[in-house]
């Protein structure tokens, strides 16, 4: 009977380790967003508290968030954030869990084309981090224009300690623009290591550049346009050879943040707790 007690009492703090350390990390990496950020409609997290919180060798990067910054500005950066932190689901997806444009969640637009290809890779969406290069929502890319070297240049550091401290060995960018960028701040080589050619009459590439620390930056067609759940423009297999060739990551470094006042709730957090 004590057995049994103290089995449960090992059981029941092996999940609360299991939950507190992901919470901890996803909201150490909340304290990274541009305070200038917070007010404007957008979002930063598009996968929860399991993804961003465990060592991932894929770290998924769209331009920034679509929809209409009018219609949708009570939807701000800090207002997602608080969303995403509060979820009590782990294992939570944008891509999979959210309704998009009133359909059923992950079937509309680019979610069931981005789950199409994690589903191959045999991962979950809710343990891959995901986010967007920029965090301000526009309607267009072209609206981002005047600010994009700007809003590019403030929302890095979030996604360099993620690279990092996750020990992300693939960045899987959505498009040439956000391709661009990241290969420019990881500094890969202009020689393309590999490639996928979509079978089709526009032959449109999927390309792969690594830096000079092996970390590889995909500059994959955008899944809002092209069908990644076809044969003809799934660049799926590329991705998966690119996994296939990393060794598995170790356990996570906890002391990489110094303490910090978390912009989001107000509550300071120390360094060893965490479209």
């Amino acid at each position: 009977m004590i057995t049994g007690r103290r089995d449960r009492r090992i059981a029941r703090r092996s999940r609360l380790a299991i939950n507190v350390e992901p919470v901890a990390m996803i909201t150490e990496f909340s304290t990274l967003i541009p305070k200038g950020l917070l007010q404007r409609s957008g979002s930063v997290f598009l996968s929860g508290k399991a993804a961003f919180g465990a060592p991932s060798k894929l770290y998924i990067l769209g331009l920034n968030p679509g929809g209409c910054p009018d219609k949708q500005s009570c939807q701000t950066v800090e207002w997602h954030t608080k969303k995403v932190l509060s979820n009590e689901l782990l294992e939570w997806s944008e891509y999979e869990h959210e309704k998009w444009n009133d359909q059923d969640a992950g079937t509309c637009g680019m979610q069931p084309r981005v789950l199409h290809m994690l589903d191959q890779l045999k991962l979950k969406a809710g343990h891959v981090p995901s986010s967007n290069l920029i965090f301000v929502r526009t309607t267009r890319e072209k609206h981002l224009k005047a600010e994009f070297e700007n809003l590019a240049t403030q929302c890095w550091p979030f996604h360099q300690a993620v690279i990092d401290r996750l020990k992300i060995r693939v960045v899987l960018c959505f498009g040439q623009t956000a391709g661009k960028w990241v290969r420019k701040q990881l500094k890969t080589s202009d020689d393309v290591v590999d490639e996928f050619v979509e079978v089709n009459n526009r032959r449109w590439r999927s390309s792969v550049f690594k830096n000079a620390a092996g970390v590889a930056v995909v500059v994959a067609t955008h899944p809002s346009i092209a069908s990644w759940n076809t044969p003809a423009a799934d660049p799926t297999h590329l991705i998966a050879r690119l996994l296939a060739n990393e060794q598995d990551t170790c356990g996570v470094q906890t002391d990489s943040f110094p303490l910090s006042r978390n912009v989001i709730t107000g509550v300071p957090t120390g360094g060893n707790v965490p479209r």
